[in-house]
């Protein structure tokens, strides 16, 4: 089957960086990261690898500062477990949500899904940041799965759109991960309208000059035709 979609313009190579959609992926780390805007709110972050891309594929390398040790096999990339970070707070309703009982319940899930749950269970912490060191451990360089992929697009400062990976959150009975080949798939099965939250491009100063050039020939001015 002839596609493009992973393909970069010009090259005709397929990209190394994993994009939104329904994949086949695997997880080679996880990391707990505090977000740059709150000290209080951590992202669990999936460091994911798709499967061996065949034909003429470049991927990053795994270590830049070791190149010897050679360059992923398949497209690579970060995927938040959750679409916002985990964080102890009170809804408008009045539900406290607890950080560390939620990070331990989407560890739970995950290792469920992964056939890890008694591995999991044997982890021993005394605070959540050395608790999702160990799920490292025991979650990390997993077997493939399949997994929903949503995104948030950003743009950069040269003006290119970027993906922020997320796994979308489990509703109605559909799930955003789960292992190969289950008879009787909760998968949720990804779109593009649902899922990606795309990004409002900036008008560029150019762009806003000829805007309003045309706003103003069109109103009764000399430039008319």
């Amino acid at each position: 089957m002839l596609s493009t979609k992973d393909m970069s313009a010009g090259s005709g190579r397929t990209k190394p960086v994993l994009s939104p959609g329904n994949q086949v992926i695997r997880i080679n780390s996880i990391t707990f990261d505090q977000t740059p805007y709150d000290m209080d709110a951590y992202n669990i972050m999936l460091h994911v690898e798709s499967e061996p891309v065949a034909g003429e594929f470049e991927g990053f390398y795994k270590d830049m500062n070791n190149q010897g040790a050679g360059r992923f096999e398949g497209q690579v990339g970060r995927v938040r477990y959750s679409p916002y970070p985990f964080k102890d707070t009170t809804l408008a309703s009045g539900r406290e949500i607890n950080r560390d009982q939620e990070v331990l319940k989407s560890m739970i899930f995950l290792s469920e899904q992964l056939g890890k749950r008694s591995e999991l269970d044997a982890i021993e912490a005394g605070t959540i940041e050395d608790f999702m060191t160990k799920c490292d451990v025991v979650l990390g360089n997993s077997e493939f799965f399949n997994a929903c992929i949503g995104s948030r697009e950003w743009e950069n400062k040269d003006g290119y759109i970027n993906n922020d990976l997320y796994l979308p959150r489990i509703n109605k009975g559909l799930v955003p991960v789960e292992g190969l080949n289950k008879e009787s798939s909760k998968l949720i099965q990804f779109n593009a309208s649902e899922h990606v939250k795309a990004v409002v491009k900036k008008e560029s100063n150019t762009e806003a000059a000829t805007a309003n050039f045309e706003g103003q020939s069109g109103s009764g001015s000399d430039f008319e035709l």
